[in-house]
């Protein structure tokens, strides 16, 4: 081959690279400005090769017409094959805008992998891989895949139980992260029926320890300091194990016993691995399946994946308890008490606090049990008062009381733990629930219903009246006591009741109610006679009348005036305006339709849909009445003008269709 021959190629391949960038280019930017979809460069490129080669092949097979060499084929005068090469490549470009259309209406730029990433991440995409076929096949063997399309779905009562069971197993097969997901669910009586929060409710964690060489290691790794110049010594066998962390006993250089809480190795990698699958699923189950959207898994998927990462850093329990520990303290309340952290040996993944005596609840039947009925009547109304202080009043709560994490000490008094979950309410809030349960307890309809709406997110349509009207039938046939399962009743209605007029509960409220639930547990253990309702009512009821007495009404009330006072500065001279207005006859009011730029926006979007479905409809008629035409010149023997006229206006009715489709498209995602 010569070098002129070779030069010749090169700049043939060169000027077909740049003619293919150049389709690629025009199609993208046609599709971003006219039919107004972002489109990926990746396949703006392919179909921009494909418009690219049929082109090529149309220029050659038109110019051979033109010049008269297709001997068995179209055979036209210049001008004509000229013309028909301008319509064909305007359709060849048209058919692939559409293409790119329908792709992005498929999949939509962004949900598919970048094409950068086939060439990285494989290490990390492998074990997500491996994860994920093992979390789906846990799925598949209990039965889940068909169960979980149906959710919802006028399933029979003995269906739902069992495919309720199903999810419970596969999820406490999972691991941790999926238990603690489903532990998150249990808390959900507003989007679960109640045969899966029976089930999710008795999900638990267990795990066998980890090898002391391994630990050992991962305290004086994530110890600020080595471990002599911390610890006289370290017991290496555990006091609790979990599937996150474990927990040791210490003793300090000066001789205070403590207990170290480590995170196990790998324990962070693979939540972090879970919790994306778990993302993944969720955003699977909301585009796929009807139930998915309407409960908005995906959200409630990246809430648990933020709160259970403040879980994993202990830096944030350790504030938790500083601050449950200066509520406490704050509120008087020291038969309840929470141990002392030691935040200069602590870090993100190790905390060590002062070792809490005595046992846990769940497992302090012999103490129980050397108990009269009326100092384990009295520790139940300690506890369940402290939890209402500190959802009530303080605003900073536990979150997770169940009786592993609640502690009876040799005095005995009350010891709380783990405080990975803790929940915060803003005062409003605060007042709001106090209120409710002080309303229920004066049995006040029309106090509860304004507490329940100002304490839920509020429904459009909400029948208040209808609202206030079963409350009070609600509060009318509780009120008076209750036989056994009463107070699991009452909160079992009050949540239908939720349920029925489709209140959203907030994500804190939901941490407060599953504070309630859990410390419910704990107390039926503590004193089984206890009815939660009846005595929930009367703390609820003390608390709040600490906030109606005369100093606090003061403070409130100077509070809100501090508020008011620029209003009331300016209201004399606004006033005197609208006085001199009504006298003098200029008094006027200007209301300003769709004043919100979302209401323009929504109704910009609609005018342009209409408007651009007629001219697509126009264009396409048109088109059609042009093409069917039998009549004008001739082009050649049996095509006239008006025909490829009207294939030309088929050209704009199709762009403008695209349009019109991907604005619906559009307006779906949007809503």
């Amino acid at each position: 081959m010569r070098i002129v021959d070779f030069v010749v190629i090169v700049l043939i391949g060169i000027a077909g690279l740049l003619f293919l960038l150049l389709q690629s280019w025009l199609a993208a930017t046609v599709v971003r400005r006219v039919v107004g979809v972002p489109i990926g460069w990746p396949r703006s490129i392919v179909v921009g090769f494909i418009m690219s080669a049929t082109m090529g092949v149309t220029v050659q097979y038109l110019f051979r017409a033109g010049t008269g060499q297709n001997t068995n084929g179209l055979n036209v005068a210049p001008a004509a094959a000229v013309m028909f090469l301008v319509l064909a490549v305007g359709w060849i470009f048209a058919l692939g805008v559409g293409a790119l259309v329908f792709i992005e209406a498929a999949f939509p730029t962004g949900t598919l992998p970048r094409f950068g990433s086939l060439f990285t991440g494989w290490k990390a995409r492998r074990r997500r891989g491996r994860r994920y076929s093992d979390v789906v096949a846990i799925a598949v063997r209990h039965g889940l895949g068909s169960r979980l399309r149906g959710f919802g779905q006028g399933d029979s009562t003995e269906r739902e139980a069992t495919t309720a069971r199903a999810l419970r197993n596969a999820l406490n097969e999972a691991g941790v992260t999926f238990v603690k997901l489903g532990q998150m669910l249990s808390t959900r009586r507003d989007l679960l029926p109640p045969s899966y929060i029976r089930e999710l409710e008795s999900l638990q964690t267990k795990a066998s320890p980890e090898p002391w060489e391994r630990i050992s290691a991962a305290i004086q790794e994530r110890l600020v300091r080595p471990v002599s110049e911390v610890f006289a010594d370290i017991n290496p066998t555990p006091l609790a194990a979990a599937s996150v962390a474990q927990v040791h006993q210490a003793t300090l250089l000066d001789g205070t016993s403590v207990v170290i809480k480590v995170q196990r190795p790998g324990a962070l990698e693979q939540v972090s691995l879970d919790t994306d699958i778990i993302l993944r699923l969720a955003r699977w189950l909301n585009k796929t399946t009807p139930w998915g959207k309407s409960l908005g898994v995906y959200a409630l998927a990246k809430g648990f994946a933020g709160s259970l990462e403040e879980e994993l850093d202990y830096r944030i329990e350790l504030e938790n308890m500083r601050s449950i520990e200066h509520a406490l303290a704050t509120s008087g309340n020291y038969s309840v008490t929470v141990p002392h952290a030691y935040p200069e040996f602590s870090s993100e993944r190790l905390l060590v606090m002062d070792t809490l005596p005595g046992r846990p609840v769940g497992s302090a039947g012999t103490v129980l049990a050397g108990m009269t009925g009326e100092e384990r009547s009295a520790l139940a109304q300690t506890l369940l008062g402290a939890t209402l202080e500190q959802i009530i009043s303080d605003g900073v709560f536990h979150a997770d009381l169940h009786a592993g994490n609640i502690f009876i000490t040799p005095e005995g008094t009350l010891g709380l733990l783990d405080f990975g979950a803790v929940g915060r309410l803003d005062p409003a809030t605060q007042t709001a629930l106090g209120m409710m349960l002080y309303s229920i307890d004066k049995n006040d309809s029309a106090g509860a219903t304004d507490a329940l709406i100002e304490l839920l997110d509020r429904p459009e349509d909400l029948d208040e009246r209808a609202l206030e009207r079963e409350l009070g039938q609600l509060l009318t046939r509780y009120r008076v006591g209750f036989g056994s399962g009463g107070s699991q009743k009452m909160f079992g209605d009050l949540m239908s009741l939720i349920i029925a007029y489709r209140f959203a509960v907030p994500a804190q409220i939901g941490a407060a109610f599953r504070a309630l639930a859990a410390v419910e547990g704990a107390l039926q253990i503590i004193d089984p006679t206890m009815d939660l309702v009846a005595a929930a009512r009367t703390e609820g009821t003390r608390l709040m009348s600490g906030k109606f007495k005369l100093g606090s009404v003061k403070d409130e009330f100077e509070q809100r005036a501090m508020q008011l006072l620029p209003l009331l500065n300016r209201l004399p001279r606004r006033l005197n305006r609208i006085s001199e207005d009504l006298e003098h006859g200029r008094f006027n009011m200007n209301v300003r339709v769709l004043a919100h730029p979302s209401d323009r926006r929504y109704l910009t979007g609609l005018f342009q849909q209409l408007i651009v479905a007629i001219l697509a409809g126009s264009a396409v008629l048109g088109s059609i009445i042009l093409i069917t035409s039998h009549e004008g010149p001739l082009v050649t023997g049996q095509i006239h003008l008006y025909g490829v006229l009207g294939f030309a206006l088929l050209f704009g009715g199709f762009v403008l269709g695209m349009r019109a489709l991907m604005l619906v498209f559009k307006r779906d995602v949007d809503d």
